[in-house]
């Protein structure tokens, strides 16, 4: 993963324009697909990373041909490497003093808060999760010392609050081994 990397992500109101605007994004610019899916309540979710200059050109792009269709709309330049790792899969969990577990009601409200907190703290990102199953949330835990963690909870309720967007934040001390093994299982179900 490349140092300095943007991410943006665009919600749009149905799967046509969500395709349509996909393609248009990889035409313009070379950037990596996140993400290209259906979110709930019947959304597109366009998560992508790459050059900031790439990136940029690419939302640019789809705003152009889909402006009016786009829902929410975030680009984040330079941001922080360990969302990026999180949001390909990586998850890691050392044993951990304390961790938060941050939930916002939107993707773009979560995603924006995950990467100011790992920005401002030193706290390590555990996972995320911000697609199917979530009915248009997202979550992410982030582990560490304690007041780490605590500083990364008021860093990431300080994007959240304000906008309306915060659904719940829960810190667990020393947190038992076997609840650590359920943090980031996958859905019980999956569909296709």
């Amino acid at each position: 993963m490349a140092a300095g990397e943007a991410l943006a992500l665009l919600e749009l109101d149905g799967v046509a324009t969500g395709l349509s605007a996909l393609d248009a994004m990889v035409k313009q610019s070379p950037i990596h697909v996140l993400e290209a899916n259906l979110v709930e309540p019947g959304k597109f979710l366009l998560l992508v990373a790459g050059g900031v200059a790439e990136v940029e050109e690419s939302v640019g792009r789809a705003r152009e041909r889909h402006g009016e269709n786009i829902l929410a709309c975030l680009f984040l330049p330079m941001v922080h490497p360990a969302l990026l790792a999180g949001l390909r899969g990586d998850e890691r969990l050392d044993p951990p003093d304390a961790i938060g577990v941050i939930e916002g009601t939107d993707v773009a409200s979560t995603l924006e808060s995950a990467d100011r907190a790992l920005k401002e703290c030193d706290v390590a990102l555990v996972g995320i999760r911000v697609a199917i199953g979530l009915g248009g949330r997202g979550f992410f835990i982030l582990s560490g010392a304690q007041h780490d963690v605590d500083a990364a909870v008021v860093a990431a309720r300080g994007v959240l609050e304000p906008a309306g967007r915060l659904h719940r934040i829960e810190r667990i001390a020393r947190p038992h081994e076997e609840m650590l093994a359920w943090l980031l299982r996958p859905a019980p179900f999956k569909v296709g």
